[in-house]
C-alpha cells in the first residue's frame, strides 16, 4: 500500500535530514522552498499526511501565515526557541513539534545529544522515521509536558550560546570551569521563558535537562553563529517583559566593546 506524501517546507540541513527519513520510512516528499506558492502546492499535493515546517526560526512566523488551511490538522514544526505562543494564534489542530537535540552541519552526519522529545498528532511518525536513521526520538504524553521539554532546549541553547559568547569554549567548559555564569545566565533566560509562558517554571527541573544536554555531549561547543542575534532576541524579549537581565546586558556591552 503506498504511503500518503509529506511536504517539507526548508531543506536546509535539518530539514534534508527529516526528508531522507521520511523518505526512508516510506512516505514519498514533496519539497517547498520559502519562494514556493503553497496553495498551489496544496492543490497539487492532495491530502499529505503531515507538513513539516523546517525553515529557520526568523522565517517561521511568515512561513506559518502562508500555510493552507487544508493543512492545519498536519502541521509539524522543529525550530529552536519554540513555545506554543509561537503557533497559538493559529488555527492548526493538534500540531506535532519536536524539540531537535541533534545537530547537522554542512557535510557532516548527524550527530546526536539526547532523544528529542516530541508530542502532537505525527509524533509516532516522526519516531519511527528518524529511526530509520538512528536518531532517537520520544514521544512525550501532553501539552504540558512538551513546554517543559521545549523550555529545557531553550534554557540548553540560550544559555550556552550566550554564555559561549564570553568564555570561547565547550559545554564542559562552561559547566566545570564557569559554573557561577553559566547559573547566572541560565536563571536570567528563565526569567524570559517565564514572561513568555506566563507562569512561574520548575527552575531546578530545567537545569536538570540542562546538564542532561551538557552530558549528552562534552565538546559541544557553546558558541554557534546564531549567538549574537540570539542574545540581542533575549534582550529585546527581556526589554519587553520589564526585566533587567543584568548579565545579559553585561555580556552585550563586552561584545559591542
Amino acid at each position: 500500500m503506498n504511503k500518503a506524501p509529506v511536504i517539507v517546507i526548508g531543506l536546509g540541513e535539518m530539514g534534508s535530514v527529516f526528508a531522507r527519513a521520511i523518505l526512508k520510512s516510506g512516505h514519498p516528499v514533496h519539497p517547498a522552498s520559502r519562494d514556493t506558492n503553497l496553495e498551489e502546492l496544496a492543490n497539487t499535493v492532495k491530502d499529505p499526511e503531515m507538513v513539516l515546517v523546517a525553515v529557520g526560526e526568523k522565517d517561521l512566523q511568515a512561513c506559518l501565515k502562508q500555510l493552507p488551511s487544508a493543512w492545519h490538522d498536519r502541521v509539524v514544526m522543529l525550530q529552536n526557541e519554540l513555545l506554543p505562543r509561537d503557533w497559538a494564534s493559529y488555527n492548526f489542530a493538534d500540531p506535532t513539534v519536536i524539540s531537535v537535540w541533534f545537530e547537522k552541519k554542512k557535510g557532516q552526519d548527524s550527530k546526536v545529544l539526547i532523544p528529542s522529545p516530541c508530542f502532537g498528532a505525527k509524533a509516532s511518525l516522526l519516531v519511527d522515521a528518524l529511526a530509520t536513521l538512528d536518531i532517537p526520538a520520544r514521544e512525550v504524553a501532553s501539552n504540558t509536558e512538551l513546554e517543559e521539554e521545549l523550555l529545557i532546549k531553550n534554557v540548553y541553547i540560550l544559555t550556552t550560546n550566550i554564555a559561549g559568547l564570553a568564555t570561547k569554549g565547550n559545554v564542559k567548559d562552561l559547566w566545570d570551569n564557569h559554573h557561577a555564569l553559566a547559573l547566572e545566565v541560565a536563571n536570567e533566560v528563565m526569567d524570559i521563558q517565564a514572561s513568555l509562558v506566563g507562569h512561574e517554571l520548575n527552575r531546578n527541573k530545567l537545569i536538570a535537562g540542562f546538564k542532561e544536554g551538557i552530558d549528552g555531549d562534552h565538546e559541544h561547543m557553546c558558541m554557534g553563529r546564531s549567538a549574537p542575534a540570539r542574545l540581542a532576541r533575549a534582550i529585546e524579549l527581556a526589554d519587553a517583559a520589564g526585566l533587567d537581565v543584568k548579565k545579559l546586558r553585561t555580556i552585550s556591552k563586552e561584545q559591542s566593546a
